[in-house]
């Protein structure tokens, strides 16, 4: 089994990072960080370009996460998925069977969740797994 992270430095992020390390470390399982970036929908060099680009800045993004965990002694597996963040996400916890998918929320209201589409709103009605939703510090 493992935790599953959805990570991509943004507030909530940050703030689920936290507790996804604590509950990965309690649990002595490992913990799965997960960027999911879909490329655009262009083809040739440009689609390559751009999926090369996505690549690395989901590399960059879970560097940070991969040194909190370090620091805690927790195992990592880091997967950079071009997929959507919902479809990344389903898919990293299928392949790695996880017990919970974390993800960090950004405040947003419901209706405004269930029209833009948060990740964290999607996961909560697709996921057959457990979704712990963590909510950025209010500044």
């Amino acid at each position: 089994m493992s935790i599953v992270l959805g990570y991509d430095e943004s507030p909530g992020a940050r703030r689920a990072l936290a507790l996804a390390v604590d509950l990965a470390g309690r649990l002595d399982e490992p913990l799965v960080l997960v960027f999911g970036a879909a490329p655009p929908g262009t083809v040739g060099e440009e689609s390559g370009a751009h999926a090369r680009a996505l690549a690395e800045i989901g590399g960059t993004a879970v560097a940070h996460a991969v040194e909190a965990a370090d620091a805690a002694g927790v195992r990592t597996v880091v997967e950079v998925l071009p997929a959507k963040p919902v479809d990344a996400l389903l898919d990293a916890a299928a392949r790695h069977d996880a017990r919970v998918i974390v993800v960090g929320t950004w405040g947003e209201t419901p209706l405004r969740g269930a029209v833009l589409g948060s990740v964290s709103h999607k996961l909560l009605h697709l996921s057959d797994r457990p979704v712990l939703c963590v909510p950025a510090e209010r500044e």
